[in-house]
């Protein structure tokens, strides 16, 4: 059983662009100027290829210029271009590994945050992906202001700095599961599993729903668990 890359999430009450790229999908906010969220497969193949990290940040050619954010959009602002799927997700092709630098794959992001736990989840998912087969993978910003922060150097290109981040992660190998975290955007102290959630409740502060593809009981039981003993952490 597949869900497919490229079946948009149901969100409501937002700005949508949706740009398709080679290995993963972006619903972008042009008001927010960053994603609403981004999904992704992440195989055992893209985990363990041997594309080396770009570093290269550029401004995405499918965004018209007024929306258009570039990397120096970022200097000064005091928080890194932090990847919503990241390249080391995207190490078997050269091509996946250029669009994970678009900045239409950035937010805002505490440097500590982005080195540290956020870094330490996306590695685990890694990790998961080798032992369990495919993931499905759908994270994002969390903005509890309607008024967000903003940075930018340019006046009419201003970045709305997310409050959170989350992520959701499906496992549908042997035992399915699932489980959700939200990180807040600063440094995070203590284990994995204190930021661990359930999907259902990272739907109920995002407004989305995640895997919606899947039959309606499997669903329902998936999206109400939160056992991190079950995924080894």
């Amino acid at each position: 059983y597949t869900l497919s890359l490229h079946d948009a999430l149901p969100i409501w009450n937002r700005d949508e662009m949706l740009l398709f790229k080679s290995q993963f999908i972006i619903s972008y906010n042009v008001n927010n100027l960053c994603p609403n969220y981004v999904c992704w497969s992440l195989t055992p193949e893209r985990v363990n290829g041997k594309v080396k990290r770009s570093n290269n940040f550029h401004a995405d050619a499918a965004m018209s210029s007024h929306v258009r954010v570039d990397f120096f959009d970022y200097n000064g602002s005091g928080y890194d271009r932090g990847h919503m799927c990241p390249a080391g997700d995207n190490k078997n092709t050269e091509k996946a590994m250029d669009e994970s630098f678009c900045m239409t794959n950035m937010c805002p992001q505490s440097h500590n945050l982005n080195v540290g736990a956020w870094n330490d989840l996306e590695i685990q998912c890694r990790s998961w992906a080798r032992n369990y087969g495919t993931l499905y993978i759908c994270c994002g910003p969390i903005f509890d202001s309607k008024e967000p922060k903003r940075v930018g150097t340019r006046r009419n290109m201003r970045i709305a700095v997310p409050d959170r981040f989350f992520k959701v992660v499906l496992a549908l190998g042997r035992v399915p599961k699932a489980i959700g975290f939200i990180y807040p955007n600063r440094s995070c102290g203590g284990d994995m599993r204190d930021y661990a959630v359930s999907v259902d409740q990272v739907e109920k502060v995002t407004g989305m729903d995640f895997f919606y593809q899947l039959d309606d009981k499997q669903e329902k039981q998936l999206e109400k668990e939160c056992a991190p003993a079950a995924w080894g952490i």
